[in-house]
């Protein structure tokens, strides 16, 4: 999961990058595209069949993944980078009650304040502001954050059924593709120059690598723990804003860093050995 963080991180630099020249969904479709021609070559190679007998659970992931993954970019575009960051990573408070009322794992106070304590964290270190005008935009983030959680479920549901990660991430990339690709055509298409093809294939092969790492993560891992260890991603974003654009941190950024992992250690300790 920190892996998958880490690239999460540069797949949000390079959107960021990428969005003074397209648009959300298209944005969305380059980064599907390119995935699925990278885990087609990856199913190649590890010879995994694309049969499965599971492929309602594959289409409800990619329909909310994909949903909930237009929702965020369109609001990178209208909000606050910090706002709109901050609303799809409730996806994990929202992970949480859909795994005890699914699952029917064990609830208790204090794993529930060690992941409160992570969201803390989050919010302290994006400083995030909604203004009146933002609202409907404000409303569209957190339904990308609870359609992110319903995503992160079905992902969880199919490796509990033995999908393997690559094929779990190749019917995204395949729904998602599709979707958004419909999606683009109602709109203006901007051309992409050779200039430009880096960018989107740097998107599409982050985006992919991570999602992968992600599914593993969530297939063998204890819920609660990967989904508060998603929020290395927003370190590793901190950093990479230092790097390239010279974002420095406030004292209270590094505070909300130094909560983070402390909920990730909390929540290791905490959580359920049997989830």
């Amino acid at each position: 999961m920190l892996f998958a963080g880490l690239l999460f991180a540069c797949m949000g630099a390079l959107v960021k990058s990428g969005a003074a020249h397209f648009s959300s969904s298209e944005l969305v479709f380059y980064r599907s595209f390119f995935g699925l021609l990278l885990v087609s070559a990856m199913l190649r190679r590890q010879q995994t069949s694309l049969a499965t007998p599971h492929w309602r659970g594959h289409l409800w992931r990619g329909l909310s993944g994909t949903i909930a993954m237009l929702l965020f970019f369109y609001c990178i575009t209208t909000l606050p980078l910090a706002t709109a960051i901050t609303l799809n990573y409730t996806s994990s408070l929202f992970l949480t009650a859909l795994t005890l009322l699914v699952f029917k794992d064990r609830f208790h106070l204090p794993l529930t304040a060690s992941l409160a304590l992570g969201f803390c964290g989050v919010v302290l270190l994006l400083h995030p502001t909604l203004e009146r005008e933002q609202f409907a935009s404000g409303l569209l983030g957190l339904a990308s954050g609870f359609l992110a959680g319903v995503a992160l479920l079905n992902v969880r549901q199919l490796g509990q059924l033995g999908e393997p990660a690559v094929r779990v991430v190749f019917y995204f990339n395949l729904v998602a593709t599709l979707f958004s690709g419909v999606w683009m055509l109602r709109g203006e298409i901007h051309a992409f120059t050779l200039h430009d093809l880096p960018l989107l294939l740097a998107l599409g092969a982050s985006a992919t690598l991570a999602q992968l790492a992600m599914t593993r993560a969530y297939r063998i891992g204890q819920t609660q723990v990967v989904s508060t260890l998603s929020y290395s991603t927003i370190v590793f974003s901190a950093l990479l804003g230092l790097l390239f654009w010279q974002e420095s941190l406030t004292l209270d950024a590094w505070f909300g860093i130094a909560l983070i992992i402390a909920s990730g250690v909390l929540s290791l300790r905490l959580s359920p050995k049997h989830v």
